[in-house]
This record gives C-alpha cells, structure tokens and sequence, in this order.
C-alpha cells in the first residue's frame, strides 16, 4: 500500500484500516513458496538454478516465484548474517522501553537512526518496546542507552540486559 511522501510513519507502523486491508490482501504462499523462502533464508547468495534444483521446480519457474514474492512484498531484502564480535562489536544489550502513550510512530522514527540499534520491536507486556543494540564496546553502549535513548521524550523507562554470548540458530 503506498502512502503519500509526506507520511512520516516508520515502515511496519500501520492504521487499524491498513491492517484490515494487508489482512485481505495477504499473499496465499503454498508448499513451494515455502521451500523456496527456506532455501533464500539459508543462502540468499546461491542461483537461482541451485535453488530451482533443491525446490524441484525449473529455473523460469523459480525466477518468476521469487519475483512474485518480491512484488508481494513476501521476500523484502537480501542480507548477510555478521558474527558481532568478529565485527567488531564486543558490547550487546537487549533494551526493554516503556513509551508515553501514541508515540510509538515518533520513537520508531527516531530509533531507526541510531545505526547501534539493530532490532526494533513493538511487543505487548509490561514493556512496550524491544532494541537490539550492538556497540564496539561498553562505552558506546553506554552512551546509546543513557544519552541517546533514554533522554527521547516519548521514553518513560528502560532495562538493559547486557549479552554475554549470541547463538545463531539460523545456521
């Protein structure tokens, strides 16, 4: 659903009414669309005749599957998984905010441009909203958290629980 450029709401943030209407117009995926998504999840990077043998469908086949799922907006990017530490960010913390009430689309705005904070996520609970935040040390992290974060007018609170290892169960 396109929105008008002056709409200032973070992508993933919808009205009541655009839920309804995503709801409807969910894409139907079947078996092969599945396989297909598994297959770009663990390796986004091999071709697409690969990916056509493993799924058991031709290679046109599979470039038109992938391209409808683009155009459904099923499959939104490509990306490489990075080990943190080896990259360089020794510090991770998952933060916990609870926010004023209706400024979710303000703080989401706000909090995608702190290239630190790696994960949003809008949650239901005693907390309202989940961060994935990466530093290159404690210090930074530090910063991040206390005078970045925490001074947002639409933050009431914050709780830090500092990563001591990441597993990555995607492979």
């Amino acid at each position: 659903m396109a929105r008008e450029a002056h709409d200032e709401r973070p992508r993933g943030t919808m009205t009541e009414k655009e839920y309804r209407m995503a709801e409807r117009e969910r894409p139907e995926l079947d078996d092969t669309d599945r396989r297909i998504l598994e297959e770009l999840s663990a390796d986004a990077r091999q071709s697409v005749t690969a990916l056509a043998a493993k799924v058991h469908i031709s290679r046109a086949h599979a470039y038109e599957r992938i391209r409808r799922l683009h155009e459904q907006g099923v499959v939104l990017r490509y990306t490489a998984v990075i080990d943190p530490a080896r990259a360089g960010l020794e510090a991770s913390a998952y933060v916990t905010v609870r926010l004023k009430q209706n400024t979710w689309p303000s703080l989401c705005v706000k909090l995608r441009k702190i290239p630190q904070v790696q994960h949003i996520a809008l949650v239901g609970g005693t907390f309202d909203v989940m961060l994935l935040v990466r530093a290159r040390g404690t210090a930074e992290l530090r910063e991040v958290i206390f005078d970045r974060i925490q001074p947002m007018p639409e933050v009431v609170d914050t709780q830090t629980f500092l990563i001591f290892e990441d597993v990555d169960v995607r492979g």
